[in-house]
């Protein structure tokens, strides 16, 4: 159903014509009495004419319910819905932005650095997703929206999968659903509901971006798109030498064609596009040939009768594969303390394949700490090699650490941002503040008090080699 300026729908006023899709047109409408929202609106029509197939119908009753269970920043706000048998449509808010795909066109104007950035803003968005139990199943560059704060928000549920909710576009079809250039080896046997698949898609999305070819060419047929199961794209450094290793660790780990082989979650991924300089290049960053046939040839024998299982709750893998910060303190501190805080580390990593050690620590931006102000660089060298030093003794052969020195006036406050920037699953770190006599002797002020309260996850505070008996010193 095509909608002209001014019709009233339920009242709902049409503005203009956004978009025109295959599958539905978008409008900017309007309330036709006062706002009642504070934001602008769009609506979704989906286009269901004779010739459309039954696909169109479900996908406008996936999206409905999906989106009306969706929250926070990385989604359209869920306004209103139309009746099915009248004339459906969805009313969400407007989000101002570019699509992904308008990138694209643009592609040489971008550094490798401004697409680990994009990278790293769609991977966040897409762990919103899966720790809500939602997996996108369909992420490709024209269901992305850049904002002009470099923030990405995910359009388009119409072929989602939520775990909580009857999954209609698999009883529709047992064909692979989503777009194939970017499909995932397992949706391609059918398999829905892996949060990996969606980091699959991202992985080809920056190896267009960067290469300006897709990963697999468009693999349009059946045959094309089961070669996935056992082939690996062209090394992304073979196309274009000057790629980074580390780019290319990245983008070719979100496409192993195997699930576990790739990031465990979004989180595990923004990470390492945020901070290039800590990423672990393997022989799979330095590639610059392609994956001898016999090797292609014994992963062809294997995906032969190779069976897929569902996956567990998008929630529940992320969560055997949590982020752990721990908050190292560089002043006032004993060795007690260090150990302390090392023991509770390898309690709370245990023997989890792929969990990830963020070691951090705050320093003041005016460096008031006891430390050199003429010599920053110096001494953030060797603040981080007291860091590294800690973490030796711990076997960090199943895990990723990184290191990671942030600046600010407020460590608290300091902490906390990089735990909601980055979706820590658990902050490691003393009981007691350092240097107690520079705060005030109220507790609730202290740092490990104010981040317990206000931290987005959990919080292990660890007894520490600091005498509470001197809290009312001077």
């Amino acid at each position: 159903m095509k909608l002209s300026p001014g019709n009233n729908l339920d009242g709902f006023v049409i503005d203009e014509c956004l978009h025109t899709g295959g599958m539905a047109h978008i409008y900017a409408v309007h309330y036709a009495h006062a706002s009642q929202t504070g934001f602008d609106l769009a609506m979704k029509v989906p286009q269901m004419s004779r010739g459309d197939g039954g696909e169109n119908i479900v996908g406008y009753e996936v999206e409905q319910q999906i989106m009306a269970k969706l929250k926070g920043p990385y989604v359209p706000r869920f306004v209103a819905a139309g009746d099915l048998q009248r004339v459906p449509y969805l009313v969400m808010e407007h989000i101002e932005g570019r699509a992904f795909s308008s990138f694209l066109s643009e592609r040489k104007n971008y550094s490798i650095h401004d697409l680990a950035q994009f990278g790293a803003a769609i991977a966040k968005a897409l762990h919103s997703l899966h720790q809500q139990e939602v997996v996108h199943q369909d992420v490709k560059p024209g269901n992305v929206l850049i904002r002009p704060d470099g923030s990405a928000v995910m359009l388009d549920f119409g072929l989602s999968y939520h775990a909580h909710l009857p999954d209609l576009m698999a009883d529709q079809s047992r064909k692979p659903i989503g777009t194939p250039p970017y499909m995932a080896p397992e949706q391609v046997v059918g398999v829905r509901g892996d949060p990996r698949s969606d980091l699959f898609a991202l992985g080809a999305m920056l190896y267009e971006m960067a290469t300006g070819v897709l990963p697999f060419g468009p693999s349009l047929t059946e045959g094309g798109l089961r070669q996935r199961l056992w082939m690996d794209p062209i090394p992304l450094r073979q196309r274009q030498p000057d790629i980074p290793t580390w780019f290319q660790e990245i983008v070719l780990r979100c496409l192993e064609t195997e699930a576990d082989n790739r990031y465990p979650s979004g989180a595990h991924l923004a990470l390492e596009l945020s901070h290039p300089e800590q990423v672990k290049i393997t022989a799979r960053g330095q590639r610059v040939e392609g994956t001898p046939f016999f090797t292609h040839f014994k992963r062809w024998v294997k995906a032969a009768g190779k069976h897929y299982h569902p996956s567990p709750l998008p929630t529940e893998q992320i969560a055997q594969v949590p982020i752990v910060m721990v908050a190292l303190p560089h002043w006032d501190v004993s060795d007690a303390t260090f150990y302390a805080l090392r023991q509770a580390v390898k309690r709370s990593l245990g023997v989890r394949p792929g969990a990830c050690l963020a070691v951090v620590s705050v320093i003041s931006n005016k460096l008031d700490d006891g430390l050199d102000a003429d010599n920053e660089p110096l001494v953030q060298r060797h603040l981080l090699s007291k860091m590294r030093q800690w973490a030796a003794p711990l076997d960090m052969d199943l895990h990723h650490t990184s290191f990671h020195l942030l600046s600010g006036s407020d460590v608290a406050d300091t902490l906390l941002l990089y735990a909601q920037n980055h979706h820590i699953d658990l902050i490691v770190m003393g009981a007691a503040t350092h240097g107690l006599t520079r705060q005030s002797l109220n507790l609730s002020t202290t740092i490990p008090i104010k981040v317990a309260m206000l931290a987005p996850c959990s919080v292990l505070l660890v007894k520490q080699d600091v005498p509470f008996a001197h809290l009312g010193e001077s």
